[in-house]
């Protein structure tokens, strides 16, 4: 599965749970506050060992933290399982770009260009500070590290120009650090990594 899915249904999923907890909590708070007044009520009733109410207000609520781990658990695993066929390329954070380099040592700075329909294996390293790799359209963000290789893969499916920004402050210029992920035919992409810089 492509990984932008498995997060986006992560996503949706704990939002879904989080919405229908707020209106349900609202429903039976406004109850109880009407049902259990004190002019309706003057003795306020004693619910200690009650072993259901106990079991069911410890037992729900753990399989839904359980069920929402789960599915964020399998869209991680989704973005850490590279497919054994993805193209891969050398990426390298530097104050304030962004190096690209690519299977014939063609180097690009703030641009990277790959063909579509193709797996994307991004190699992500820094030369100084620490940098964070983050590419909104794909869902991935990576902290790039000097001396440690980090690495994050997209599905290249749609052809088109899509940001790709810093998220870690590493400076004076960390806003202007941005890039441009250029997703191309793969003729194109074939005669752009020929072509001569």
């Amino acid at each position: 599965m492509n990984p932008v899915q498995g997060v986006d249904q992560a996503f949706w999923y704990i939002l879904g749970i989080s919405i229908v907890l707020l209106f349900g909590i609202t429903v039976v708070m406004v109850y109880f506050v009407i049902r259990y007044r004190r002019s309706k009520n003057p003795v306020s009733s004693d619910i200690r060992d009650n072993y259901l109410l106990e079991v069911i207000w410890t037992v729900v609520p753990t399989l839904i933290a359980l069920s929402m781990f789960y599915v964020g658990w399998t869209s991680y695993i989704g973005l850490r399982a590279v497919p054994e066929d993805a193209m891969e390329i050398e990426v390298a954070g530097q104050m304030f770009s962004w190096l690209f380099v690519y299977e014939n040592d063609k180097e690009t700075e703030n641009e990277l260009v790959v063909p579509q329909g193709e797996a994307i294996k991004l190699n992500v390293t820094s030369l100084d500070v620490v940098h964070s790799l983050y590419i909104p359209a794909f869902r991935i963000k990576v902290d790039a590290v000097k001396g440690m290789d980090t690495y994050a893969w997209f599905y290249a499916d749609k052809i088109g120009e899509y940001d790709i920004q810093c998220t870690e402050y590493c400076g004076v210029g960390h806003s202007a650090m941005l890039a441009k992920l250029r997703i191309v035919p793969k003729a194109e992409y074939l005669k752009w990594l020929d072509e001569e810089e």
